[in-house]
């Protein structure tokens, strides 16, 4: 980051200007598994404490489970002053996501900080969808309760950039174990909820049996975040896991022109 966005003047200047700029190291908020006993011992030691509670930490934490779950040993997040998360960018994504967006890596790390500015949330979403990337693919895990728990792996799915609406379809498969895939979509403000309920608010939803494969689509008159909730249920097992693929793209909305 030093050597490359960093070290031009004209966002230097942008920083210095909006923002209190500070870091911190992952290992002092615990993302580090082996450094945690080294790091609570070294407190112990010389007496420190660090409070992972305080509002400012919590945001931090949360900022590593929002949006794109690569690895990254830098996340640049942005985070306002009543310490809610307005933006996040991982830096080994840097290069990726701004030849994505048709810029180069100077233009694109400025459009984030503005965007984060204007309440755009920049890289909170897992899947950023848009006219000239319409489309991205998902593979991940699903796990069936247990013991009265129900856990969520939860899609984020931004398609601000449609203007008009249009969409949004999910080609989804299962995998083979014996764990049946439920798909909620929810709004972004919608948390699915933690016991066997089936959310009251979803906008859509669809079950799919392991080893099959389902289309589930939801039309939308702006753009906006989405959430998607997958889940699992299994009557052998109780906690089975099982995998799922999911294609996601919106087509857009076809404005038709009047002629005189």
């Amino acid at each position: 980051m030093r050597a490359g966005v960093l070290s031009k003047n004209e966002i230097i200047n942008f920083l210095n200007n909006n923002f209190i700029n500070t870091w911190v190291p992952n290992s002092e908020l615990g993302r580090i598994d082996s450094l945690i006993n080294p790091i609570a011992k070294r407190r112990e030691r010389e007496g420190i404490t660090f409070d992972t509670s305080h509002p400012l930490a919590q945001t931090i934490i949360e900022g590593w489970n929002t949006g794109s779950k690569k690895g990254s040993p830098v996340d640049c997040l942005i985070i306002s002053h009543d310490f809610n998360l307005l933006g996040r960018q991982p830096v080994n994504e840097l290069r990726e996501d701004s030849e994505n967006r048709g810029m180069n890596r100077q233009e694109f790390y400025l459009t984030f900080l503005k965007e984060a500015m204007e309440g755009k949330y920049p890289g909170l979403g897992n899947i950023r969808l848009s006219p000239k990337y319409p489309s991205q693919e998902v593979l991940d895990i699903f796990r069936d309760p247990n013991n009265g728990y129900q856990e969520y792996n939860v899609v984020i799915i931004d398609t601000r950039e449609f203007d008009n609406g249009g969409t949004l379809t999910f080609d989804i498969q299962v995998g083979r174990s014996d764990a049946v895939g439920f798909f909620y979509l929810l709004n972004e403000d919608s948390e699915p909820p933690t016991d066997e309920r089936v959310p009251e608010d979803k906008l859509a939803s669809i079950w799919i049996s392991p080893g099959d494969k389902r289309q589930l689509t939801y039309s939308f008159e702006q753009g906006q975040i989405f959430k998607m909730g997958a889940t699992g249920s299994s009557w052998k097992n109780k906690g089975t896991v099982n995998a799922f693929h999911a294609k996601i793209s919106v087509a857009e909305k076809q404005i038709e022109k009047t002629t005189k």
